[in-house]
């Protein structure tokens, strides 16, 4: 019988090094992410890799003739199809450069949308794909891609003959948006609904943040007992999740697993994402979760700091820092980075897989939830002089007004100060 199964389309993964750029991400392990990234999306073989070295980015063809006529007859040889920059390439390069090579280029922005739109589930998430495809394809309507078979769904990046293409005419894409735009806003207004819901009932929010395949999902899954999707693959997870937890010394919380960050993640995602991230935005305690075993742990976590500032996420938010992954280190390093996070009160070192560090965690969430302040009013008699000095002292008091019978005092305290003063 004979197999109807489509064959996968041949990609070659680039990463363009610009020597010019002090800020260039190691070329090593970018490569290897945006390898990753390819084999995150279905109906892709990724035949081969490389890294570029370019002094200054060409404006017509992104690299040198050289190295494109090099690129085009190694591509020939392994009957590449599609090629993916790891990197912004401009409409007038990458047309230029399909001409070239005769097959189909795809950058890093949209490549990620190709993932994002494999992995939305939720309607609001398929909305926000589709319009942030549609904010990226408006710039390019320069392109013409109909030379390969159509071999998976999707955003029509990775598509050919059979797949409706989006028409060359950006009225029609703003008419699309503002359709688009009106059906998120309906599911928008439930989400504030369900919101509105989970405020009525006074669990606090503490949500996981991280790089993409951080180990956030498998972090969840250990503190929840839930089973959400925790794979060794970027963004396998995408749809945000939450959970209600019950801490061993302290209150029940509602934990949120949220999307992971990227470097360079399109502008397109970190504005439509922004509803689906509002969990993060309204936590009580933010946990920055870090493969501390990987190379570029530092540089994720500048990543990972940036989108959460663009976000708006307040930079007097209560954050721990998660170092996961110490079970893929060697002991030396391991007992140097636990001794490192043991001097710090904001980072507990921890792996997701064996359980280590849960209970340090735990306590750290615990303590960091005393210590939020909320706003409360309480009425105090003329004779409780001594109570309300110890408000002033403790400079809690927002206002006060005088009655009849007292005070008035709006106070914003912690949990442990407001024990104290029921203790006057």
């Amino acid at each position: 019988m004979e197999d109807r199964t489509p064959r996968p389309t041949r990609a070659w993964v680039v990463h363009p090094e610009l020597k010019s750029d002090a800020d260039r991400r190691l070329p090593g392990p970018a490569l290897e992410e945006a390898v990753a990234l390819a084999a995150a999306l279905p109906g892709l073989e990724v035949v081969g890799s490389g890294v570029v070295r370019i002094a200054r980015p060409h404006p017509g063809h992104l690299f040198g003739t050289g190295k494109i006529a090099e690129l085009r007859d190694m591509l020939k040889a392994d009957e590449v199809e599609l090629v993916l920059i790891d990197g912004p390439v401009t409409p007038v390069q990458q047309r230029n450069l399909e001409k070239e090579w005769k097959v189909k280029i795809l950058d890093r922005t949209g490549l990620i949308l190709e993932i994002f739109s494999d992995r939305a589930r939720t309607r609001e998430g398929v909305l926000q794909v589709e319009m942030a495809a549609l904010s990226y394809q408006r710039t390019r309507l320069v392109r013409a891609w109909t030379h390969l078979e159509r071999q998976r769904g999707g955003l029509g990046f990775v598509g050919g003959p059979g797949e409706t293409q989006i028409e060359a005419d950006r009225r029609a894409i703003d008419e699309q948006l503002v359709r688009l735009r009106r059906q998120l806003d309906k599911v928008v207004k439930t989400r504030a609904l369900h919101r509105a819901a989970r405020a009525k009932v006074p669990y606090p929010i503490v949500a996981l943040v991280g790089y993409t395949n951080a180990g956030k999902s498998t972090l969840f899954n250990r503190l929840t007992g839930a089973e959400v999707m925790a794979k060794d693959m970027l963004f396998a997870t995408l749809d945000p999740t939450m959970r209600r937890v019950k801490l061993p010394d302290g209150p029940e919380i509602i934990l949120s697993d949220t999307v992971g960050f990227i470097s360079d993640l399109p502008t397109e995602l970190v504005a439509a994402f922004r509803a689906t991230l509002e969990e993060v935005l309204e936590a009580h305690v933010v946990c920055h979760v870090r493969d501390i075993s990987h190379p570029a742990t530092d540089e994720q976590a500048r990543d990972v700091e940036t989108i959460m500032s663009a976000l708006g996420v307040d930079e007097d938010r209560p954050l721990i820092e998660v170092w996961n992954k110490i079970d893929l280190m060697q002991d030396d390093d391991r007992a140097g980075l636990e001794t490192r996070a043991g001097r710090n009160d904001d980072v507990v070192a921890v792996s997701a897989v064996t359980g280590s560090g849960m209970d340090a965690l735990l306590t750290r969430i615990t303590q960091h939830l005393a210590e939020l302040r909320t706003d409360e009013d309480i009425t105090l008699g003329y004779d409780e002089g001594r109570k309300r000095a110890w408000l002033f002292d403790q400079e809690v008091v927002m206002s006060e007004d005088q009655t009849e019978d007292g005070f008035v005092l709006r106070v914003r305290w912690t949990e442990t100060q407001k024990a104290r003063f029921s203790r006057l």
